[in-house]
């Protein structure tokens, strides 16, 4: 299982500013207004190839104001979730009643507390860091979202007892069905499992957890995970639901693969493009299930037109896997296994350098970047440096000449000499030369 990590903190600390620091996107709002967080936004940090979730907060306090029981209802689902809590103090004022209410707040959990006193910028606050150790917590970190210090220590000691995420010879391979509300994701598990496992009813929202089954699938062990209906999130009112959608989003990071179930009787919607987007954002292998095959007039020549929707509406992801089937009837229910495991195959696929060389090689030949005020970008060297999903590092001799036109080129490039449909692929560019982050 991924760790998961929450940030907990008052208003105006920097939560979001070290959120976006440590996931490396700017994903959280950042201003100077309190309370803009009032929702978890979820992140995936990886460090020194090891993973973990992060999950922002809306500042907490102790005050009286309406949207406060929201966020301190939020903050409560994401400090339930965690296995590991980031306290944010600032560092330039104090601490104040709010810090210990918090502190109190956390002390009645069992969870392990890092404090991290943010804005410590300057030698002056470096010397008043005793005062943080009076909120009773063993492992204090001066850290500065703004100018970057103090993540590598911060990083180090989170990721100290995770192990790598390369998938070890006894590594159980793990499936999450995810899709919106009552498209047949628990009726799917029951005919992949030939068993009534799942609570199967047409009331939307039934499951409202993530559930683990562990498989025989041609002598070999999988795991399913079946989970709840991702509602739009103007759509989730009760808490429940709340802690629903968390664990939801947490079973698609800990899975290998992914299949987006949508219902073949409403066509495609855009929230399936979201729930498509969490799966790819993830990095994991994805399958698309047409369910409900059997409520469709004319399969045979339906097949063609879906496959033509299917293209249009999900253009930003064409090496997706598509099986169409109905899991009442358990027709074409035997095309869904051979596609998860090829884009589980896929999504950790190692490429040869020396192959993967000549082909990009070849196609800067046929066709040579495009000049930018009189400079080329220039490529000397390509290897894959990760999987899971595989991704590729390129030398070049200025990253800044990169256009996006010509990085979905050399994309296309590697998806028609190696077959890795089925999974989504990271492409980075160094300076010769450059670093690793």
């Amino acid at each position: 299982m991924k760790k998961c990590v929450c940030l907990i903190g008052k208003p105006n600390v920097g939560k979001s500013t070290i959120f976006n620091k440590l996931i490396k996107e700017k994903k959280s709002i950042i201003m100077d207004e309190p309370g803009i967080t009032r929702d978890r936004i979820y992140g995936v940090v990886n460090f020194n190839d090891k993973k973990f979730s992060l999950i922002d907060t809306g500042g907490l306090t102790d005050g009286r104001e309406d949207f406060n029981k929201e966020i301190k209802i939020q903050a409560e689902l994401a400090i339930d979730e965690a296995d590991l809590i980031l306290f944010v103090v600032d560092g330039k004022y104090g601490l104040d009643t709010t810090d210990f209410y918090i502190k109190d707040l956390l002390r009645r959990t069992s969870k392990e507390v890092i404090v991290l006193v943010n804005k410590m910028d300057n030698k002056e606050r470096l010397e008043n860091m005793y005062e943080f150790y009076e909120l009773g917590f063993d492992k204090v970190i001066p850290v500065s979202g703004e100018h970057n210090i103090g993540f590598k220590e911060v990083l180090e000691e989170i990721t100290k007892d995770i192990t790598n995420n390369e998938t070890s010879d006894n590594h159980i391979p793990r499936f999450s069905i995810i899709g919106r509300p009552n498209v047949g994701k628990s009726s799917l598990i029951n005919a992949l499992l030939n068993e009534e496992r799942a609570i199967v009813s047409d009331i939307a929202g039934t499951t409202r957890d993530a559930i683990d089954t562990k498989f025989t699938y041609d002598k070999k062990e999988y795991i399913i995970v079946d989970t709840a209906g991702l509602r739009k999130k103007g759509r989730i009112y009760e808490n429940v639901e709340k802690y629903s959608y968390l664990r939801s989003i947490r079973a698609i990071e800990e899975s290998d693969v992914c299949v987006v179930v949508i219902n073949a009787e409403e066509g495609i919607i855009e929230h399936d493009k979201h729930i498509l987007g969490y799966a790819i954002d993830a990095g994991k292998g994805i399958v698309l299930a047409v369910n409900k095959w059997d409520k469709v007039n004319d399969p045979d020549s339906a097949i063609k037109v879906w496959k033509k929707k299917i293209a249009n509406e999900f253009q930003f992801a064409p090496y997706i896997k598509v099986v169409f089937l109905s899991a009442l009837t358990k027709k074409r229910i035997h095309t869904l296994m051979p596609e998860i495991l090829s884009a589980y195959e896929n999504n950790k696929k190692e490429i040869k350098t020396s192959l993967l060389n000549n082909v990009i090689m070849d196609a800067v030949s046929f066709k040579i970047p495009p000049s930018y005020k009189g400079k080329r970008l220039k490529i000397y060297f390509v290897s894959e440096t990760g999987v899971n999903p595989p991704k590729f590092t390129f030398q070049v001799n200025n990253k800044g000449l990169l256009h996006f036109s010509y990085e979905r080129y050399l994309e296309n490039k590697i998806r028609e000499n190696f077959d890795l449909t089925g999974t989504p692929i990271i492409l980075q560019f160094k300076n010769k030369n450059e670093r690793e982050e």
